[in-house]
């Protein structure tokens, strides 16, 4: 079944409509404007008409001057967004310098800790050193009495 005129350029205007908000997306993602204003009626104060210029010339210079002064507006436009970035990124310095120093802090915490368990565990280390020697010499004074002088020895007989 064939489309009625309306149709076809309905959905072709549709398409366009589409297209177009397709492109304007990466100025949007800027801050720039995607709307095209007709420029100011009145010309900038920059620039003079000069005697002996005709109508056609002074309506060209007009426009064209009208179009360099939206274009004008549009990079100061690009620059104030440049310096709001410039703003974010020196924030972001600060907060990373800020991060910095308590990363500094808490690697000095690590480091004492490290100091106070390699101290506690040499003690412990020293501590059980101690502990085996007297359980070696507890040992020795169990297996040996005090009152015998440890092995029984033969006694020497006096020479003759």
């Amino acid at each position: 079944m064939a489309q009625s005129p309306a149709t076809v350029l309905g959905n072709l205007e549709r398409e366009i409509a589409a297209e177009i908000q397709k492109r304007q997306e990466p100025l949007r993602a800027f801050g720039m404007s995607t709307e095209v204003d007709a420029p100011a009626l009145a010309t900038p104060d920059y620039v003079e008409h000069r005697d002996g210029t005709t109508e056609i010339g002074r309506l060209s210079a007009e426009a064209i001057v009208r179009e360099y002064e939206v274009a004008a507006k549009d990079t100061e436009a690009m620059g104030n967004l440049l310096i709001e970035r410039v703003k974010q990124c020196e924030a972001m310095t600060r907060d990373a310098l800020a991060v910095t120093e308590e990363l500094k802090e808490v690697a000095e915490r690590y480091r004492e800790e490290a100091k106070r368990v390699f101290t506690e565990i040499e003690s412990c280390s020293q501590t059980t050193a101690e502990v085996r020697q007297t359980c070696v010499e507890l040992s020795e004074k169990i297996t040996f009495p005090a009152t015998t002088d440890g092995p029984k020895q033969k006694k020497k007989q006096p020479a003759s």
